[in-house]
Order: structure tokens, then sequence, then C-alpha cells
């Protein structure tokens, strides 16, 4: 069986060196088995057999001018075979000694997202924090409102609310005093009184 497939292989490669297109596609087709039983021979794992498979098709593509049709066919295809082969595993062993599998790191590694709990933590003590900005007298309120909530300048806040930056200044320091207090931070209660 191998004569007649030696054979057959042969004069399909002499019949693809010529420009038989299905004469090629028909010789592929046959070099898969022959290619995938040399992988496995070297070694190849069985998940890795149809990449040097398909790594051996290219490289008959390639080289099939190489090919001397007054020699056998099958020791030129195996040739081929056993290099890509062997490049495969050389890959793998370099890819095996780069790559840790540690199970144990990976369930241990912290991840770098939010977990809903920390997310839904920080979305109560946002509300705690308004709640509590609300019940402060309406000149603390309105300084913690708007240059710590909204973001605004001194010189924004006091143009739109017709108070002095100085004013905004110690009403803001009361209120961040008061809410510590409140939201259990250090520094004790806040001043009640309004500048």
């Amino acid at each position: 069986m191998t004569d007649d497939l030696e054979h057959r292989l042969a004069r399909l490669m002499a019949a693809a060196q010529q420009g038989d297109g299905p004469a090629y596609q028909a010789l592929l087709r046959d070099c898969v088995p022959v290619v995938a039983a040399s992988a496995r021979r070297q070694g190849v794992t069985p998940d890795r057999v149809d990449d040097v498979v398909q790594e051996v098709l290219i490289a008959v593509h390639r080289a099939r001018a190489t090919y001397d049709p007054a020699r056998p066919f099958l020791p030129w295809l195996r040739a081929i075979a056993q290099r890509r082969a062997i490049d495969g595993l050389r890959r793998h062993w370099r890819q095996a000694v780069r790559e840790v599998h540690d199970p144990v790191a990976y369930e241990s590694h912290a991840q770098e997202t939010a977990e809903a709990d920390d997310v839904l933590d920080a979305q109560s003590r946002a509300l705690a924090l308004r709640a509590s900005i609300a019940g402060l007298p309406p000149g603390q309120r309105q300084a913690a409102e708007r240059l710590g909530l909204q973001g605004q300048t001194l010189e924004e806040a006091a143009a739109e609310t017709g108070r002095s930056k100085v004013a905004l200044k110690v009403n803001l320091h009361r209120a961040i005093k008061a809410l510590r207090g409140k939201l259990g931070g250090p520094a004790g209660a806040g001043e009640a009184d309004d500048v």
C-alpha cells in the first residue's frame, strides 16, 4: 500500500508542478494523513497536530518547485513534516518555559475592577454624604454643594451666590468639620454658625 501511495503522490506532485490544479488539491488532501502520522510519531500532542499539518502544507506549497519527480515523494514529504514537527515542539517548549500555570496565584490575584459590594458601598456613602450636606445650615450647605460637589472655583461660587470668597472658605471649612462629626470622621462636631 505504501508503494501505491508513493506512486500516487509522486504522480500528483508531477502533475501539480505542470499546473494541474485538481491534481494539486488531491495531492494536498492525500498528504494530510501522512503528515499527521509523522507529527504524532515525532511526539506532537494531539491538540497541536493540525497546526503542524497546516505548516507542512504551506511548506509543500512553497517548496513544490524543489521536488525532483525522479526521486521518491514520501521521504521528501516526511523530511518536511519532521522539520515542522520539531519546530512546533520547540515553540511549544519555549512557550511552556515562559508561561506558568499557577491556579492558586490566579484565584488569589486581586481584581482590578470594583466588586458589586464595593460599588453599592460607594453609592450608599455618597447618599449618606448628600443627606448630611442637606442637613447643614444654609451657608455651609451652599459652600459644600458648590465648592465640594459641583467643583466650582471660589470665584465662580462667589459670583453666583453674592458671598465673599472668605465667607465661602469659612463656611466650607465649617461644613467639612460638621460632616466629619456626622459621618464618623476625625475632629468632632462642626460649628453651626454661618458667616
